[in-house]
C-alpha cells in the first residue's frame, strides 16, 4: 500500500537516486519497480539483528551519503537507523517515541479518525508537494517470471488459454481472518459449473504461505476442475507472477489480496475482524464481502466467541460478487467479460497483443489540447478514448504515455499540478477499467536542450529500460509531427491521429522532412482496429510504410 508514495517520490525528485531499504520479503516485492534505483535489504533476523547488526547497517547507509530519509515504517528502529546513518533530513510520523530522532516529525491523524493506509503513506510526501488522490498501487514482474509460471501451470494441466481462478484461503495474521475453507471450494465449484460453457476451460490455483499446505490441499480435494496447489511452494516473485496470471482472485484480507489488485486482477475479498476502512484493496478491481456485526472490527488473531463475522458470510454472497466481475457490471470494477466488441484470439488462445507496447501522446491524443492543461478540472478526455484503451488492455497490450509538458519549465504549472492532472487522468480511465502502465513526461522548456523532449528519444529509452519493452512489438500514437519523428528515431511504427487541434497539418511538416507515418487515422478507435489487424497479419517490415487517407 506504500507503492503510490514511492512512485510519487520518484516524480517529486526526478533527478535523485531513490534507494529502498526493506526487509527481505518487501525487497522481493519491489525488485522490478521502475521508480526504484537500488534496494538495500534489511536482514533484521540475520546479519542486522541486535544492536551490533544495527550498527553494521548504519555504517553501510552512511557510506551512501543519503540526503533525505522518508520513513514509511512507524517503528522506532527505522528512525534510529536513519539517525545513526547521519542522514541530514529525516521525515516520518512522530510515533513510537521516536520524534526526537526525526528532523521533520509529522503528527498522526487524531485518535478516532479513519485513514486508509494508502492515504496514510501518501500524507508523508505532501510536505514535498504531493497533492490530490493517490493512484492505485502497481507492481511489476518480468516476462521471464510470467513464462515460468505458465510452464508450471501447464505441468498441472492448465494451459495459457484457460481462465484461471486464484483462491487465497489462508492468513499469517491468525485464524480469525480466514473464511471457511469448504466455502471457498463451494464458491469455486459454483463458478466453474456456471461459466465453463461460456468462458471455456477453467482452472483453479490455490495460493498460500508456508504452513498452509494442508489447508490448500483440503480445498483442492473438493474442487471439481483442474487445480494446482501452490501453498508454501512459491517465492514472493513467483507468487506475484501467479497472481497476475489469474482472471479472478478470491481471498481473505492478506498481502496477496493487495498484490492482486496491484495487478488489476478482479478480486473478491472477504473481510471479518480487520478494518476494511483502512486496509481494503485500493483500486477499481475489487469487491468487498463482509458481514456487519457489532464486534467487528476487533483486530484479534483468534475469535473468543463464535467467529460470526466470517460464518455470516455465505457462499452465495461471495459467488454473487464474483459473478459481477464475470457479468460485466458492478460499481467501477474491471470485469472479465466487458460489453462491446469482442477481443480477437490467436489460434492457441494467447492474448493477441501480449508483449505489445503502445506509446501514447497525451494532449490531442487522449485528451483535448487547449494549449496547456493547467489543472485537473481542465482535463477533457476525448470521446471514445476510454473504450479504445480498454480494448487494447483486454488484448494484453501495455499502455505507456510519453508527453511533453513544457508548462512546468515555462512556469505555468508546477510538478505538483502535473501530478494532480495525471492522477485525474488515471482515475478517469480506471473508472472504465483501464490502468496505464506508466506515464513519462518531459517537464523542460523547449530551449533547455534536454534529452527527453520529443522528438528526442529519452522518454522511450527510459521506458524501454525500466519496463523491458520489446520495441519490435511497439507502436507510437500521437497527433503531432514530433510523435512520428520520435517513432522513426526509435524504429517503431507510428500512427498519426487527426484528433488534435492541427488535424492533418502535421503531414506537411513530415513531408518536408522526408518522413511519413505508418498510418493516418481519424480516432483512437480506428487505431485499435488497425493495430489488431497489423499484429494478426504479422507484418513487421519497415516501421515507416504508408498512409491511409
Amino acid at each position: 500500500m506504500s507503492e503510490p508514495t514511492m512512485s510519487m517520490v520518484r516524480m517529486l525528485f526526478p533527478s535523485a537516486e531513490v534507494t529502498l531499504l526493506a526487509k527481505p520479503i518487501i525487497a522481493e516485492l519491489f525488485a522490478q519497480h521502475p521508480g526504484i534505483h537500488r534496494i538495500l535489504v534489511y536482514d533484521d533476523r540475520g546479519r542486522h539483528a541486535g544492536l551490533s547488526g544495527k550498527w553494521t547497517l548504519a555504517r553501510v547507509l552512511r557510506r551512501h551519503r543519503f540526503d533525505l530519509a522518508i520513513l514509511l515504517q512507524n517503528a522506532f528502529e527505522a528512525a534510529l537507523l536513519a539517525f545513526l546513518a547521519g542522514i541530514p533530513r529525516r521525515h516520518g510520523y512522530g510515533t513510537d517515541g521516536r520524534g526526537f530522532l526525526l528532523t521533520h516529525p509529522l503528527a498522526v491523524s487524531p485518535r478516532g479518525s479513519i485513514t486508509h493506509q494508502v492515504h496514510y503513506y501518501w500524507n508523508l510526501v505532501k510536505p514535498f508537494g504531493a497533492q490530490g488522490t493517490p493512484p492505485a498501487p502497481r507492481l511489476f514482474v518480468t516476462a521471464k517470471e510470467e513464462i515460468s509460471i505458465e510452464a508450471r501451470l501447464a505441468d498441472a494441466g492448465i494451459s495459457a488459454s484457460d481462465l484461471l481462478i486464484g483462491v487465497n484461503p489462508g492468513s499469517t495474521y491468525g485464524a480469525a481472518k480466514r473464511w471457511l475453507p469448504e466455502r471457498y471450494a463451494d464458491t469455486a465449484n459454483r463458478l466453474v459449473d456456471e461459466y465453463r460453457s461460456k468462458e471455456g476451460r477453467i482452472g483453479v490455483a490455490i495460493l498460500g504461505g508456508k504452513g498452509e499446505e494442508r489447508l490448500g490441499q483440503s480445498i483442492a480435494e473438493r474442487i471439481h476442475t483442474r487445480t494446482v496447489v501452490c501453498s508454501g511452494q512459491t517465492t514472493v516473485r513467483e507468487l506475484m507472477a501467479l497472481t497476475k496470471r489469474c482472471q479472478l482472485f478470491l481471498t481473505n484480507d492478506t498481502g496477496p489480496m493487495h498484490i492482486a489488485t496491484a495487478f488489476n486482477v478482479p478480486t473478491v475479498a472477504v473481510f471479518g475482524p480487520t478494518d476494511w476502512q483502512t486496509t481494503a484493496p485500493f483500486g477499481s478491481s475489487a469487491r468487498l464481502v463482509r458481514q456487519a456485526v457489532p464486534c467487528a472490527p476487533c483486530l484479534l488473531r483468534e475469535c473468543p466467541i463464535d467467529h460470526r463475522c466470517m460464518t455470516g458470510v455465505t457462499v452465495e454472497d461471495v459467488t454473487q460478487a464474483a459473478q459481477e466481475h464475470f457479468a460485466g457490471y458492478g460499481h467501477g470494477v474491471q470485469t472479465l467479460a466487458q460489453p462491446g466488441r469482442s477481443v480477437p484470439q490467436t489460434p492457441d488462445g494467447v492474448s493477441p497483443l501480449k508483449d505489445v507496447t503502445i506509446f501514447l501522446d497525451r494532449d490531442g491524443t487522449l485528451n483535448a489540447d487547449p494549449g496547456f492543461v493547467k489543472s485537473p478540472e481542465e482535463l477533457r478526455i476525448l470521446p471514445g478514448v476510454p473504450s479504445a484503451l480498454a480494448q487494447l488492455k483486454r488484448g494484453g497490450a501495455r499502455l505507456v504515455v510519453v508527453t511533453n509538458q513544457s508548462g512546468v519549465g515555462r512556469g505555468l504549472i508546477s510538478l505538483q499540478d502535473l501530478e494532480a492532472i495525471h492522477a485525474r487522468l488515471r482515475d478517469r480511465l480506471a473508472a472504465e477499467g483501464v490502468v496505464l502502465d506508466a506515464i513519462y513526461f518531459c517537464p523542460h522548456h523547449p530551449d533547455d536542450d534536454c534529452a527527453c523532449r520529443k522528438p528526442k528519444r529519452g522518454m522511450v529509452d527510459r521506458a524501454t529500460a525500466e519496463l523491458q519493452v520489446d520495441l519490435s512489438r511497439s507502436y507510437l500514437v500521437g497527433d503531432q509531427a514530433r510523435d512520428v519523428e520520435l517513432a522513426h528515431r526509435v524504429g517503431i511504427k507510428s500512427i498519426l491521429v487527426t484528433t488534435g487541434p492541427l488535424g492533418r497539418q502535421p503531414l506537411e511538416e513530415l513531408h518536408a522532412g522526408g518522413l511519413a507515418p505508418t498510418r493516418v487515422l481519424p480516432s483512437l478507435s480506428a487505431v485499435v482496429d488497425w493495430i489488431y489487424e497489423d499484429v494478426a497479419g504479422g507484418q513487421r517490415a519497415s516501421p515507416q510504410l504508408n498512409m491511409t487517407r
